[in-house]
């Protein structure tokens, strides 16, 4: 497997993205976005992104903070002061993210009618977002990702939605789960929303270990999570 680290930019604003691809294939490649919750582009979703490169992608794990800005798995202060500064302006998610895109569209090997974009908690707000702005995807998964829309987002969404959820997570309420799937039958979306039982807040996360918060991993819905993930990328991709 070959990864690497690499700069790209939203104008002035540098980013550090990780890039992993699979040995051996002389085919053109799905991509796959892989978007970082609140501790920032970190050894987590770059994980996620070699899992990725093994299943036959082309992975790039999201930097939305900035190069050398990273969060903590210990410190919330440092995490919550990284993810205020970004939602300051909403809007700065989906130009970043299609930085990203552009970015990883220059790979080659990339299949570019095959994008799929997949966020944790911060990420699936962020995805879900992107989607919303009528970027060009297959699909978007959001894992125990936010659910409220931003201000404007009446765009046509292209991509298949997949949304992972906990039915304890503390973070969205079950209104704010009606209401997004309300959201997506009035645009006529292809959609879907799993929720797993008796499961909290970032269950795919081993780390997570904070019931007092509402942190908690979730062997069980961490191994759904993946089975499902695989259904729709062979879903889409197939």
């Amino acid at each position: 497997m070959k990864t690497q680290l690499i700069d790209y930019k939203d104008k002035d604003f540098v980013m550090e993205g990780f890039v992993a691809i699979g040995e051996g294939s002389l085919e053109k490649q799905p991509l796959v976005l892989i978007v970082h919750d609140w501790s920032g582009n970190n050894e987590f979703v770059q994980d996620k992104a070699r899992y990725f490169a093994k299943q036959g992608f082309i992975a790039f794990a999201v930097d939305l903070y900035g190069k050398g800005k990273r969060g903590s798995d210990t410190d919330k202060s440092i995490n919550q002061a990284l993810l205020n500064e970004l939602m300051q302006d909403r809007g700065t998610i989906v130009t970043r993210l299609q930085a990203a895109l552009d970015c990883a569209l220059g790979i080659s090997k990339v299949d570019l009618s095959k994008v799929l974009a997949i966020g944790f908690c911060l990420g699936g707000l962020c995805v879900l977002d992107f989607a919303r702005s009528g970027a060009a995807l297959s699909g978007v998964v959001s894992v125990h990702g936010l659910l409220h829309p931003p201000e404007a987002s009446n765009k046509t969404i292209k991509a298949k939605v997949l949304v992972l959820h906990g039915n304890k997570d503390q973070m969205v309420s079950r209104q704010q789960v009606a209401a997004f799937s309300n959201e997506m039958t009035m645009a006529n979306v292809d959609w879907q929303v799993h929720v797993f039982g008796n499961t909290q807040h970032a269950f795919t996360n081993p780390k997570a270990n904070d019931p007092v918060a509402g942190l908690v991993y979730s062997p069980s819905a961490n191994s759904r999570t993946w089975a499902l993930v695989r259904n729709f990328t062979d879903e889409l991709f197939s």
